[in-house]
């Protein structure tokens, strides 16, 4: 194995929950609410419930094959050549993926807290740390989500019990005023950003120090990652309502401005700003890492801290021109994301676990 560390139960779900939040902590109620309006929340319910039925698919997945990342199985399943392949298109789904985190960092910042600074400076710094946090390895990354991981937690409680004098019940009524169909189409989109995206943790699956329990750990931090979006969603629709959440880009982040209690505790939007510091933080160091693993099991190599500094180079660029501005990825990319997400989060697993069903059948 590349990786000599081992992480326990208890950091792969602090992990998955950090992962699950990610970037979507800011961008999910928005997206939820532009189609199912006041029923954002029924649709995240909904999502969330086959985000576990998909955890429990890469559960089953990684257990056939405990001691082997889903890189090194795929070509034990499907073959050097096709295996290869496939590998190498799985590869391109956490690079991909990370440069979209990061331009998300460098939008947020440089629309709502530092417009005066290049987006390119801040694309810089933030991957700078990121590429030495993949440098020190999987067991010092879970060692770092078990300290920021309290911080997350007392924040989010903050904000909802801060918030919670402005909510307005009217706001969420009535129930399935246009049926069910934008509820599904909503969940759609929740379900593929990010519960899809959960299939890269096959590539951690067997540092987990006792296998047997990294299934319930995955299935732990996708639960509490999805509660913490679906009450964010449902609080931006209590307090905003349904039009103003799916207008605003960033509307957890509106949320936190518009907390006053007593008229001296006010705009602590730096709230959800750290909150999201610290998840998005993890997901694009998640998604990085996994990058260099699987290139460098795929290639052969005997360390895959070698790729850190030229991947990170490449991610660099590729974070720049993957979207000319911030609305783009609002309203384009959300559109194919599940599609694409679907190949790498859905059939591919599929097609291995059927694949490896046969032969251990017939074998």
């Amino acid at each position: 194995m590349l990786e000599k560390g081992k992480i326990w139960g208890w950091q792969f779900t602090i992990l998955v929950f950090l992962f699950t939040t990610g970037s979507s902590l800011i961008l999910v109620p928005s997206m939820l609410a532009a189609k199912a309006k006041q029923d954002a929340w029924l649709a995240g319910i909904f999502a969330l419930a086959v985000g576990l039925l998909l955890v429990w698919l890469y559960q089953t997945l990684g257990s056939l094959f405990p001691e082997m990342t889903l890189v090194e199985y795929i070509e034990k399943i499907l073959g050097k050549w096709i295996g290869k392949a496939i590998s190498l298109l799985f590869f391109t789904y956490p690079f991909v993926l990370g440069a979209f985190v990061l331009r998300n960092i460098g939008d947020f910042m440089t629309t709502q807290i530092m417009p005066e600074t290049p987006i390119e400076a801040i694309h810089f710094v933030y991957l700078t740390i990121v590429m030495m946090g993949t440098r020190y390895g999987l067991e010092t990354l879970a060692r770092a989500g078990e300290i920021l991981f309290p911080l997350f937690i007392v924040l989010f409680l903050f904000l909802v019990i801060f918030i919670s004098p402005q909510i307005e019940l009217e706001k969420i009524q009535p129930i399935l005023e246009e049926g069910m169909k934008p509820v599904l189409q909503s969940a759609f989109l929740f379900i593929g950003f990010p519960f899809l995206e959960l299939c890269i943790f096959l590539m951690i699956f067997p540092y987990v120090n006792h296998p047997k329990k990294a299934g319930k750990a995955f299935f732990m931090g996708t639960l509490m990652g999805g509660i913490v979006l679906i009450v964010l969603t449902a609080l931006a629709i209590l307090v905003e309502g349904a039009d103003q959440t799916s207008r605003y880009l960033n509307p957890s982040y509106i949320l936190a401005q518009k907390i006053n209690i007593g008229n001296f505790v006010q705009r602590i939007e730096a709230i959800v700003a750290i909150m999201w510091f610290i998840s998005i933080f993890f997901k694009l160091t998640i998604c990085f890492y996994v990058s260099n693993l699987s290139l460098a099991q795929i290639l052969k190599l005997k360390d895959y801290r070698v790729l850190v500094f030229p991947l990170g180079m490449i991610i660099y660029v590729l974070s720049l021109i993957v979207s000319p501005n911030i609305v783009y990825i609002s309203t384009h990319v959300l559109d194919v994301w599940p599609l694409y997400f679907s190949i790498f989060g859905l059939f591919i697993p599929l097609l291995l676990l059927g694949i490896a069903a046969v032969r251990k059948k017939f074998n």
